[in-house]
């Protein structure tokens, strides 16, 4: 996965489900790296079910935050 996108402003959904997320609606942060961060280390596990990321015109999942996250430890 490239990883150069983490330097872009980043808007992260959370949520048990997709429609909870989208109705909740963004928290945005400076870069994508913070907000993969605040998911995986400070977010409650279940909002993770329905998590997106939207960089840019991508949107990435739970699965794929999952991913950037363990390529910010590595």
């Amino acid at each position: 996965m490239n990883t150069h996108i983490l330097d872009a402003p980043g808007e992260l959904f959370l949520g048990s489900d997709v429609a909870t997320a989208l109705a909740q609606g963004p928290r945005r942060f400076r870069t994508a790296a913070k907000a993969v961060r605040f998911a995986m280390e400070h977010a409650a596990p279940v909002s993770l079910r329905g998590a997106m990321l939207k960089i840019g015109g991508q949107t990435l999942g739970p699965s794929q935050i999952r991913r950037l996250h363990a390529s910010l430890q590595a």
